[in-house]
């Protein structure tokens, strides 16, 4: 194991620790502070397709941001794995109308797979993570699917869709996260409290 590798695992540990601290007040409080500050964001008002995600572990709840963006007529879209590829494909949110588990204990929807969405389809995906800096670094939770799903994003230097945005407990961030080659930077990140652009 890389030095890199357990400064991200003891990483996961300390943020999903505190996290998981949040009473439901704090989580509810931090899910409007996002929504209200995702409204601020260019890309969110602007986007026309957004994918959004069903949060768990103590993970800031985008579900106030997601009614909101439904108002304004957005179409709304929820990841699901897709685990021969190890890849995400993503389902309009309105026809989520059954759900299930999947192996990592997330709640997804249960949508035809004729239905889904390559992330190429979207024009903004809001990514859930454990830690980040203000570089457009991420550590998420190690299962490499968002990096995985968005690994062409890396050959491309102008037409680059979706835009990608992390969104976390202000908590969250931290001077500098070490990547790994791998790795697909974020173009910005929303919390409850503020937006971090990356430089």
């Amino acid at each position: 194991m890389t030095k890199t590798s357990e400064e991200k695992r003891a990483l996961r540990k300390i943020m999903r620790r505190r996290r998981a601290a949040l009473g439901k007040q704090e989580q509810r409080a931090a899910a409007y502070g996002l929504a209200a500050r995702l409204c601020a964001l260019r890309a969110f008002c602007n986007a026309r397709r957004i994918a959004f995600y069903a949060a768990a572990d103590g993970e800031i709840d985008p579900r106030p941001a997601r009614e909101l963006a439904a108002s304004w007529g957005r179409r709304c879209y929820l990841p699901a794995l897709y685990p021969a590829r190890r890849r995400l494909v993503f389902f309009a949110a309105a026809e989520a109308r059954r759900w299930t588990v999947n192996y990592f204990g997330i709640a997804e929807p249960r949508v035809p797979v004729w239905r889904m969405l390559r992330p190429a389809e979207l024009d903004l995906i809001l990514v859930p993570l454990v830690a980040f800096d203000e570089d457009g670094g991420r550590v998420g939770m190690g299962g490499g699917f968002y990096d995985g799903s968005l690994h062409y994003l890396r050959h491309r230097r102008r037409y680059r869709r979706p835009a990608l945005v992390g969104v976390a407990h202000d908590f969250q961030k931290v001077d500098k996260i070490n990547g790994d080659p791998w790795d697909i930077p974020l173009d910005a990140v929303v919390t409850d409290r503020g937006c971090y652009r990356r430089r």
